[in-house]
Formats: structure tokens, C-alpha cells, sequence
């Protein structure tokens, strides 16, 4: 049976549980990613017709050989000096790599020659076999490696995880930066010029779908390292990764100027203080005269050096993006001035604003710089938008939703103007405000407070502005408001026309919303009939990542111009679904086709049988086999366990009826059937207990039937079980398509879209319940009913004797 992706994810993460104990995740992260390569990389030498190039493994060095040496004493030093070695001398892109033999980290004698043993061993799953080259249309290896590099950054502690850019913000730039597919050659030029263990660097070579050149350098050894792994596993071998410090080194030269790039992308170390450590800093002396037109940065803060190097490096239709903290848009003095002439210029194209916390290493909040130098000259605005508040928590760090990425590349690429979230910015307007870019200066996101109204308080009415705000509702829905309201004593008030507990009801049994609801599932059937004949066309080899794509792209399309529901509320739903079920089900599908393959469950106990604990179907679950095609079964089921609710509540009223005080089981220490029979036998024949054993009776009777319906439910369930077993491999293709299709996922999804249809009853009733509540009792009331608690109040004191 092929595994599914997140098992594999899952199979390799345990490689990171045999290393905690002798070193953090900043360090053994680096064990795991090689072990991962040289997997890959010896599959591909050793089976593949075409092997790369530009990878070459030494015989005796393949992760084959690494296998031979488990449980060797000298395991360690072996791999040291027999596979890393040859391997390194061969492919000097590899930079460091950790030793295997280090006693501090792996510990000594056994200890070690054990936790390196176990090591390999995850890594021989025939899963991870790559040979195949299986993965090529999804990338299964690089998803592999980007979801290691992400747990290994949310552990690697604050300062150790900033070699990883999160996946989300690295999609944001690659769809943002400007990218023409049809204008991408082998000699389009991408660079990074911190690429770190370069995951924002590939997610933009992803993007152009096809073979450019690649540069990038990273100035810590250990993460180039992971950087050139990262390209080889992402089929892009040719990458050319160096190591060193950008700013006071720059690898990538022609002459004594900066290579130019088409498009330059970097996630710099954010306020870098020693940026200046063996930079010249005289104008005269800025060799790559990256500085002489705009000013030297800060001593103490280098997000400026960084960024000039970023606009050095792009041609002169050349694109770019970095990530840089907030205060490289408002901050003053020199970095002012830089941000004025970078403005003058019309080299910012766009700033997008992100939540706080996004980052491991800093939880500051950040932001996008875009740039752009074609037709800069002719730039007379700059596109902002404000994505702070569109967010999930995951543990201690936020991350961006697929809704929040999908939004912000919209309203970016259109360059669409959405009240409180994006504005196209006239640069007359900057220029007023002294360049300064901090985007709330362009840009309200604070939500309007609510007025509490005095007269509204005193008459006990609803200002009508409440009301009138709700206007996207009345739209939708143009009677609605006249059905629950009515005018007060002003035509600034209303007045509820029903009870406040019932409007939630009203509301969903409104004929108008009852059409709305029909007009969305109008659009949902719309969506579904097409791509239920898409879905089931899905062949063997198809390509995964470009089946989630056409289909939420056309959820999207469906859902748009829609009143009240969001799309992106819909389209995050199918993500939703798709990352936890729909993704592992495609992946199947690719590497199988439309079989639906049941595998048992066999547990090794600790004498070294073999015990099976029955079965599963990723693809068709047993509830779908039941619900299809033994219904009938289900229900005699359902109505035995029905059953046995009802006895079992029956004993319960009896046990707790007559285990009080004084009653006849209270005695007892333990209620069973054997206890209670041993008693009953004990006083059988004493007539004075006729009542104690007519209870006892009772009670052994229901246990006894109880006993029975429960062994009936586990005949019958055994029996459903089987059944269910044997219709797996008789199951036609056209069959597995509508269960899998239409009964799974399909349902799935449509779920998804009710939830939010209820979401919308339940959002215009609470906030109208609220208001109702608020302005319910009128303040003479209240103060009246506080004069008449008062008098009660006095009332019973003076009865006390009390004197106020």
C-alpha cells in the first residue's frame, strides 16, 4: 500500500526523537536533513539511468553501505571517515556536515552505537525508496524537508531558528514579486543574498516552472550546507550556494561590480547590529558602490545595507522582495533620508504589512518591501496593504492562513483598494507626509466603538445607526429588517416587533434568507457538478498539487460577488479539509489509481507474537462501505445499542436507588453480578428478606440481559465487520469514485459551506440580540427598581433591628 505523505512526514520526524536528550533541535536537525540527502542522493545514483551530474557518491559512500555499519562498535568513526569524508571530497557544496562520531552529542560506547543504529533504520522505510523518482510531480522529498526545517525552527530556540523563513510568507513573495512564466528563460538570474537554508529562494524558483539560474549565499557554514541540500532535493542540483558574509564579501560578481540579478529575494537578520564588521564605510571606498547614492545606513541597525544591496543587485527591469522589520518605513534621520530618494526613484512598488510573530527568532512584527525598477521612473503610487489581523495561533507562533495568503496576493496582484485592509498610496500624498511609509498613516484598521446612546437608555428603544450598520444584511435580504422592527418614538429609534429570544429563529425561517441560502447552494451544486466529473477523472500519476489548485481556484470563482458570505471564509474551508484528509487521499490515488487497498493491523507483543487487531482503508473508510451497502445492518445496530442504553440506565436507577443509606445494596463494597448472586443464594430461603431478594432478582436480571445484548452487539458488529472486509476487493472503480468523491469528500466540503451559512444567522442574531439587551430596560426603570430593592432592603433590616 503506497503511504501517505503526512506518514512519511510523521516516520521521519521520529528520526529527531533518537537524538533529543545529547543536543538541541538547532543541532540535530542537521542529522536528520543528511541522513534524508544521502538517502535521496543514493537512490538516485545507484538506480536512476540519469543520475546528476552534479551530485556524485563515491562507491562505498551510499546510504547502503551506511546501513551495513548498524550495531558496528565503531559505527561512529566509520561513518566519519568512510562515507562523510569521500562524499564531502566529492561535493564540496555540502559544506559542513556534523560528525557522527561526537561523544557530547551522541554519547558514548553503546549509547551511541545504538542511537545512530536506530537513526538509520527509520530512514530504510521502502517508502523512502526514490529511485522511482515517484515524487517528481509534487515534490514529495523538498515537502519532506520543508516540514523538518519547520519543527526544527519552532524548537531550535529563539535565537537558532531564524534559518528558516515560514513557507507562508516565502508563497506570499513568490506570487507577489512579478513573475512573467512566459518571460522566464534558463538565463533568468534569482538570488538571495541571505538565503539561509534556502526556503524562500525555492518557493520563487517554484513559481517560474521552469530552469533558471540560481545563486544564493548564506554566511553561516552549517545552513549553506542545508541550502544546497535543500536545492538538490528540489530537482534544482545546478543551484550555486556560497558561503560567506554578503555584505563584506559578496560571491557573486562580475568584475568588481555586483552580479545583477532578475529577481533578488532575502529575509535578512532583522536590525543587524555588527553589519559594519569589515564593511568599508567611507563613500569613497564602498567598493560596490551599493551606498555613494543614498547614504550609509546605521552603525547599529543594517536593514538599510541590506536592502540597497537587494537594489544594486536587480537589473534594471529587475524585481525584488524583502522582508524587513517595521521600523524601515517611518524610522529617521539617515535611514530617512535613504527612504526618501528609494521613494524619488519609484524602486518601491509595494508594502505589505504582516501579523506579529510570524518569525522564529523574533516575534516583532514584519513586513514586505517590494520592488520594482521597470518603468520606476513613470511610479506615481505605492500599493499597500495592512494583513496584520489575518491570522491563526499555532502554539506560540502565528501563521498565516491559506485564506490570508490567497487574499493578499489578490488584492496585490489587482491592486484592489478594500476599506480598512488596502489603499494604492499617491506618492504626492507620501511626500506630505514626509516619506514616511508606516502603513496605518494610510490605512484605518482601528474598528469603530461602540456608542452607547443616552437617549436609548431612557426610552428603551434601538438607535436606528445600529441598526443601519448591518446594511450588507438588508441587502441581501431587503424585508428582513421591516419583519423584526418597527419605528419608535423618533426616527432615530426602533423597536423590536418580537421576542428578543426568538429572532434568531425568525431570521433563518425568513423567506428572503431562505432564498439567499438557496442562491449559495446554487452556487456550491454549480461547483460540485463540474468538479465531481474532474475528481473522478483523476488518473494514476496525476499531479496533486495542481488538483487543489484548479479546484479551490474555482471555489473561489463560484463564491465571488457574493453578498455576506466571504469566498475566502469557503475556499479556507476546502484547505482546511484538503491538508487534513483530501491531500493524503490524492496522493494515494496518484500512486495507486483507483484502488481501494485494506491493510491489517498486526501488533508485536513483548513475548513476539503477532496479534491482529483488525483492519483500515485510508482511501474508503469502513463507515462508508457500511453506510452504502449494509445500512440495514447499521440499524440493528444502532437499535441494540439503543437497547442497551436503556437497561443500562434501568440498572443504574436501580443500583443508585438502593445503594443509600439503609437500602439493600448499601452494604455491598463493590456492585457485580457475583457479589449480588452469592448473596441471593445466602438468603434464599428467609422469608423475612423477601424484599431484599426480589431487588436482587431484579438486579441480576438486567445484568443478565444486559450481558446478552451486549454479546449479540459484538456478534453483529464481528459480522458488519466482516462484510464490510470482504466488499473492499469487490468494489467496482465507478463505485470507488462516488464513495470516494461524492460520499467523502464532496460531503465533506459541503459541510463547510453550511457552517458558514449558519455563521451568518448567528452573527446578525447576536449582534441584534445585544443591542435588544443593552437598551431593554429604560433608566427610570431601573432606577425605580432600585428604589423598590432599596425599601426591601431597609425593610428587612428594621425587622432585624438593625438602624441605618
Amino acid at each position: 500500500m503506497a503511504i501517505k505523505k503526512s506518514e512519511i512526514y510523521n516516520m521521519l520526524w521520529k528520526g529527531c526523537d533518537e537524538l533529543r536528550g545529547g543536543m538541541d533541535a538547532s543541532q540535530y536537525k542537521d542529522y536528520v536533513l543528511f541522513l534524508l540527502f544521502l538517502r535521496y542522493i543514493s537512490d538516485k545514483y545507484s538506480k536512476s539511468a540519469n543520475p546528476y551530474s552534479s551530485v556524485n557518491v563515491p562507491k562505498g559512500c551510499s546510504f547502503a553501505d551506511m546501513q551495513k555499519l548498524k550495531g558496528n562498535p565503531e559505527i561512529g568513526e566509520k561513518i566519519d571517515k568512510k562515507i562523510i569524508k569521500p562524499l564531502k571530497d566529492k561535493n564540496p557544496f555540502l559544506g559542513q556536515v556534523p560528525s557522527f562520531n561526537d561523544e557530547n552529542k551522541l554519547g558514548k560506547g553503546k549509547e551511541m552505537v545504538d542511537r545512530l543504529t536506530n537513526l538509520i533504520t527509520i530512514f530504510e522505510d521502502k517508502s523512502l525508496d526514490f529511485s522511482s523518482n515517484r515524487a517528481a510531480n509534487d515534490d514529495l522529498l523538498g515537502d519532506a524537508y520543508e516540514y523538518l526545517m519547520r519543527n526544527f525552527a519552532q524548537q531550535s530556540g529563539k535565537s537558532k531558528g531564524q534559518f528558516y523563513t515560514p513557507a507562508e510568507v516565502s508563497r506570499i513573495i513568490a506570487k507577489v514579486i512579478g513573475i512573467q512564466k512566459k518571460k522566464i528563460s534558463s538565463d533568468t538570474i534569482i538570488y538571495d543574498p541571505t538565503c539561509g537554508s534556502g526556503s524562500l529562494l525555492m518557493k520563487v524558483v517554484d513559481e517560474m516552472d521552469k530552469r533558471v539560474t540560481i545563486y544564493g549565499q548564506e554566511k553561516d557554514v552549517a545552513t549553506k550546507g542545508l541550502a544546497s541540500m535543500n536545492m538538490v532535493l528540489h530537482n534544482n542540483p545546478t543551484a550555486e550556494i556560497a558561503q560567506g558574509n554578503t555584505l563584506t564579501s559578496p560571491f557573486f560578481l562580475d568584475g568588481n561590480e555586483l552580479k545583477e540579478a532578475d529577481f533578488v529575494v532575502a529575509n535578512p537578520p532583522f536590525s543587524d547590529k555588527s553589519w559594519m564588521n569589515g564593511v568599508n564605510i567611507s563613500l569613497e571606498d564602498d567598493a560596490f558602490h551599493r551606498f555613494g547614492d543614498y547614504g550609509i545606513p546605521p552603525a547599529k541597525n543594517g536593514d538599510y545595507a541590506y536592502l540597497l544591496h537587494i537594489v544594486k543587485s536587480l537589473k534594471a527591469t529587475g524585481k525584488g522582495a524583502c522582508i524587513l522589520p517595521h521600523g524601515v518605513l517611518f524610522r529617521g534621520n539617515i535611514e530617512s533620508q535613504i527612504r526618501t530618494k528609494l521613494v524619488d526613484r519609484g524602486y518601491i512598488k509595494g508594502i505589505i504589512g504582516l501579523p506579529a510573530n510570524l518569525f522564529y527568532g523574533t516575534g516583532i512584527p514584519a513586513c514586505i518591501l517590494i520592488l520594482d525598477k521597470e518603468k520606476s521612473e513613470k511610479r506615481n503610487s505605492i500599493f499597500m496593504i495592512d494583513a496584520s489581523k489575518g491570522f491563526m495561533k499555532d502554539g506560540d507562533k502565528n501563521r498565516l492562513r491559506s485564506r490570508d495568503i490567497h487574499k493578499i496576493v489578490d488584492v496585490f496582484t489587482n491592486r484592489t483598494n478594500v476599506e480598512k485592509y488596502s489603499r494604492d498610496v499617491p506618492i504626492l500624498e507620501i511626500v506630505s507626509n514626509d516619506y514616511n511609509l508606516n502603513i496605518p498613516r494610510y490605512i484605518d484598521t482601528q474598528e469603530e466603538e461602540d456608542i452607547q446612546d443616552i437617549q436609548a437608555h431612557l426610552s428603551g428603544e434601538i438607535p436606528a445607526r445600529d441598526i443601519d450598520s448591518l446594511q450588507s444584511y438588508w441587502d441581501a435580504c431587503p424585508t428582513l429588517k421591516k419583519s423584526i422592527f418597527k419605528r419608535g418614538s423618533h426616527t432615530s429609534y426602533l423597536q423590536l416587533k418580537l421576542d428578543k429570544n426568538s429572532i434568531q429563529q425568525h431570521i433563518i425561517q425568513h423567506a428572503e434568507f431562505l432564498a439567499y441560502g438557496q442562491m449559495v447552494t446554487k452556487k456550491y451544486t454549480a461547483w460540485k457538478n463540474k468538479n465531481t466529473k474532474y475528481l473522478k477523472n483523476l488518473a494514476k500519476d496525476c499531479k496533486v498539487k495542481q488538483v487543489i489548485h484548479d479546484i479551490s481556484e474555482d471555489i473561489l470563482q463560484q463564491f465571488s460577488k457574493l453578498e455576506l458570505i466571504d469566498r475566502y471564509d469557503i475556499y479556507q474551508h476546502l484547505m482546511d479539509y484538503w491538508d487534513e484528509v483530501m491531500q493524503d487521499d490524492c496522493f494515494l490515488l496518484s500512486a495507486d489509481g483507483w484502488v481501494a487497498k485494506t491493510e491489517r493491523i498486526e501488533v508485536k507483543t513483548k513475548k513476539g507474537t503477532i496479534v491482529d487487531k483488525g483492519w483500515f482503508c485510508d482511501l474508503i473508510p469502513k463507515d462508508l462501505i457500511v453506510n452504502k451497502f449494509f445500512s440495514k445492518d447499521k440499524q440493528e445496530l444502532e437499535s441494540l445499542e439503543s437497547e442497551k442504553e436503556s437497561v443500562h440506565s434501568h440498572l443504574e436507577e436501580l443500583i443508585e436507588e438502593h445503594t443509600a443509606e439503609g437500602g439493600v445494596l448499601a452494604d455491598f463494597d463493590k456492585v457485580n453480578k457475583k457479589v449480588a448472586q452469592a448473596r441471593l443464594k445466602e438468603i434464599k430461603k428467609d422469608p423475612d428478606l423477601g424484599e431484599e431478594r426480589a431487588i436482587l432478582e431484579e438486579y441480576l436480571a438486567l445484568q443478565d440481559t444486559l450481558d446478552s445484548v451486549n454479546q449479540v452487539i459484538k456478534d453483529k458488529d464481528k459480522e458488519l465487520d466482516n462484510k464490510a472486509y470482504q466488499k473492499y476487493p469487490v468494489l467496482t472503480t465507478n463505485e470507488i469514485k462516488v464513495l470516494v468523491v461524492e460520499d467523502k469528500w464532496l460531503q465533506a466540503i459541503e459541510k463547510g459551506v453550511q457552517v458558514e451559512m449558519d455563521r451568518i444567522s448567528q452573527k446578525l442574531s447576536q449582534r441584534l440580540l445585544a443591542l435588544a439587551e443593552r437598551y431593554e430596560v429604560p433608566l427610570p426603570m431601573l432606577d425605580k427598581q432600585v428604589s423598590d430593592l432599596e425599601k426591601k432592603v431597609n425593610s428587612h433590616l428594621k425587622k432585624m433591628g438593625v438602624v441605618l
